[in-house]
């Protein structure tokens, strides 16, 4: 009996959030004209307030859909950034999965540590990343070329991955500024644009793109003490 009576209650709940998500999604679409697809509508930690998710974007809302609310939570006991930590969730990679033969690779010591890297190579910020990058030891590095800054970005993307010695001739751009020799070879590049899709696919939307072995991510560039303390978790596991 008391199987049964569990069992009604969770049904009952449950039947409850299926209708709160319709009243929300149906309010918020009757109020917000252009609103974009809703990807997810859940109970956020905070009782009373409702999560909308809006691709890898969160947003609150009370159990009508009557108010919108932009902006963090955050749990003061704790002192959490909820919406960071949700947000950081949606956004894991799985780094297994990734297309390393898509990626010039190249390791420091053992390269115990590994890390992938999306970049442009007329991305300044790539160039500074790049060399903190040289000032890690023990890691391993995936770089995946994504040509999204316009200019002749396709052109030297195109002549790095074509080159003889990609890493050579990538850091040579990067950390030098020697110019890619210009490729005049027939040349299989249909990689760079596997790497445009990917990025797209994981809302990489600038560079460089870091994905840590973990599946967490950061956003621009890291100096090589930031970049350290990223990697010593991976070391410890």
């Amino acid at each position: 009996m008391k199987k049964l009576s569990l069992a009604a209650l969770i049904a009952l709940l449950s039947f409850g959030s299926h209708a709160n998500e319709q009243v929300i999604r149906k309010s918020l679409a009757e109020k917000l004209a252009g609103l974009p697809k809703v990807d997810e509508v859940r109970p956020s930690p905070m009782p009373g307030l409702w999560e909308i998710r809006i691709g890898s974007e969160i947003r609150y809302t009370d159990a009508t859909g009557s108010f919108l609310i932009e902006g963090d939570l955050i749990d003061l006991k704790t002192r959490k950034n909820l919406t960071e930590e949700r947000v950081d969730k949606i956004n894991q990679v799985d780094f297994a999965s990734l297309p390393t033969k898509d990626a010039m690779v190249w390791k420091s010591g053992k390269g115990t540590r590994k890390i992938a890297v999306f970049a442009d190579p007329n991305c300044g910020y790539c160039k500074r990343f790049e060399k903190a990058l040289q000032e890690t030891k023990d890691i391993t590095v995936y770089t995946y070329l994504i040509p999204i800054l316009g200019g002749d970005s396709p052109e030297k993307s195109r002549a790095i991955w074509c080159a003889k010695e990609q890493t050579a001739t990538w850091q040579n751009w990067m950390l030098d500024g020697k110019a890619p020799p210009k490729t005049t070879a027939a040349c299989d590049d249909a990689a760079i644009e596997r790497n445009l899709a990917l990025s797209r696919k994981l809302r990489i939307n600038g560079t460089p793109g870091v994905i840590f072995e973990d599946g967490s991510r950061a956003p621009g560039a890291l100096t090589a003490e930031q970049l350290e303390r990223r990697l010593q978790p991976q070391a410890k596991s």
